[in-house]
């Protein structure tokens, strides 16, 4: 890791379509998505300091069906990340401090150390199984919810 710009991690998320009662409440182990195409939500671990960003999901093999990661920094910077020690594909979205989707990295190869650069105003990240974003229309503009966007003025609040 080099200071900051980079994190690591590995996450694989299974979405599930969320229906209107699930998605009336934030919980802090759940992210929603919504765009144009629809909403989905997804579980998700939080690494919200430096030592659980830098683990991340390195090293694991697999994980549950619908589990992922959240990386969550104390305030909006440069934010890059690489590949090193993860073992499958991932998609990687960068968000500002108001949930905003930035920028979508689609399918990051396993083990590659070249920097995957989220933008200069990174507060979350979010790792998800690689294609799903793709499949699901996520892209830049979709918004998220979760908890960690309330002190902001944000664009889904809980």
């Amino acid at each position: 890791m080099l200071g900051r710009l980079f994190s690591t991690g590995l996450g694989a998320v299974l979405p599930f379509v969320a229906s209107a009662s699930w998605a009336a409440d934030c919980a802090p182990g759940r992210v929603d998505l919504r765009g144009s195409w629809g909403q989905i939500g997804f579980s998700v671990e939080i690494a919200d300091d430096e030592q659980e960003r830098a683990q991340g999901l390195m090293f694991r093999e697999s994980l549950p069906r619908g589990a992922g990661m959240l990386f969550v920094y104390e305030h909006p910077q440069t934010a890059a990340f690489w590949m090193k020690n993860t073992l499958i594909p991932l998609d990687i979205i960068f968000l500002d401090e108001n949930g905003l989707v930035t920028t979508v990295h689609e399918n990051a190869v396993p083990g590659d150390l070249t920097p995957i650069p989220g933008g200069d105003h990174v507060f979350a990240v979010l790792e998800i199984n690689g294609g799903l974003a793709r499949r699901y229309g996520i892209s830049a503009g979709t918004q998220m919810r979760h908890e960690i966007f309330s002190r902001t003025a944000a664009v889904w609040p809980c």
